[in-house]
């Protein structure tokens, strides 16, 4: 198979090619496309063959449930029994945006989606070129990250490219995620609600909305059926060993440079994962800087990035420095506790 890559503007959307992606998603095709997240691998919520395509492209379990991506919220009701009273006012705060719902299911909805469960997970991006994509289809469309399944995800064309090149139909190619980091998922179904996977929105503003929200405690333990994607699966490995240095940043930098200098003696190639006020710190080593550790968000926009980056330069320890989990810093801290496979080191 040959995949086309579509160039989109979001500020000046191009109908014909929006058109010519719509039309592979009602013929039962696979589409990679943008989202203010990350960029999505997307097929058509009502076509089980075409839902299942995304398994094989990606290597993904299939008990692994999906999100389902609406453009109205007329589509999100379709999809579900019913909006409990907490659904309504989360969705005319927070959508469109970063924040999937977990509901119950309406028969609609094959079963694949959920991964045999009785719950589907529900949101409505932001980006424009999502949007339009979603519209023109005129179908609610299935999407988890546009990676293979384990790999870090995908936040601009050329990772797509890299991850799924001749395995899937096109790619609509609008430029880099604003977020860079999944949406958050928020389960309604049971009280208080609780968060399944931090992301784009946070915590506190989601309290500031309902009141009591709380973390699920699946976030540090794997359970048997993942309720959520992320929940059960390896997610965001990069090819070389990850560790998370975490305590005083002073303390932290000491202790990578320490590692970092043991590894060069031993002649094992290390990356460094600083901060935009670390860096310096670790001059002769392979260092790459996420951002600001002051603005999370600004990390959370380069992370998946930057693994990719330290995979071409073929390094095989990454010391990567902690960061303050509040705010979308909890995402980051998520995003790369996965990635370290839960390994950590105290400076």
């Amino acid at each position: 198979m040959k995949t086309r890559v579509l160039k989109v503007d979001p500020s000046n959307i191009d109908a014909d090619s929006i058109r010519e992606a719509a039309e592979v998603i009602k013929a039962g095709g696979l589409v990679a496309f943008p989202t203010e997240t990350v960029y999505g691998l997307g097929a058509s919520a009502l076509d089980e063959k075409a839902i299942r395509k995304i398994f094989t492209a990606k290597g993904r379990p299939q008990d692994n449930p999906l999100i389902l991506h609406v453009a109205a919220v007329s589509q999100a009701a379709e999809a579900v029994e019913f909006f409990p009273p907490n659904a309504k006012i989360l969705i005319d705060k927070f959508w469109p945006g970063p924040l999937t719902l977990v509901m119950k299911k309406s028969s609609k909805v094959p079963s694949v989606v959920t991964g045999g469960l009785d719950t589907v997970a529900v949101r409505m991006p932001s980006d424009p070129v999502a949007l339009e994509l979603i519209r023109c289809s005129n179908v609610a469309i299935v999407a988890p990250s546009a990676n293979i399944s384990g790999h870090p995800s995908t936040t601009n064309a050329q990772h797509v490219i890299d991850d799924l090149s001749g395995k899937i139909d096109l790619i609509l190619d609008s430029g880099p995620c604003r977020v860079g980091v999944e949406s958050t998922v928020l389960d309604l179904t049971i009280s208080p609600p609780a968060v399944l996977r931090p992301g784009g929105t946070t915590l506190e503003s989601l309290r500031q909305v309902l009141g009591n929200v709380v973390y699920s405690p699946f976030l540090t333990e794997r359970p048997s059926q993942p309720r959520s994607p992320g929940m059960k699966y390896a997610h965001y490995l990069p090819k070389a060993d990850m560790y998370i240095v975490r305590g005083n940043i002073g303390d932290v930098v000491k202790k990578i440079r320490a590692l970092a200098s043991e590894y060069k003696k031993r002649g094992i190639s290390v990356g460094v994962l600083a901060t935009d006020q670390t860096a310096s710190e670790y001059e002769g080593f392979a260092v790459l800087s996420a951002g600001n550790r002051d603005r999370p968000e600004s990390i959370a926009e380069c992370f998946f990035g930057i693994l990719r980056r330290f995979d071409k330069m073929n390094v095989s320890i990454i010391l990567s420095e902690a960061i303050d989990a509040e705010g979308v810093g909890m995402a980051v801290m998520n995003r790369m506790e996965k990635a370290a496979a839960y390994k950590f080191i105290d400076a």
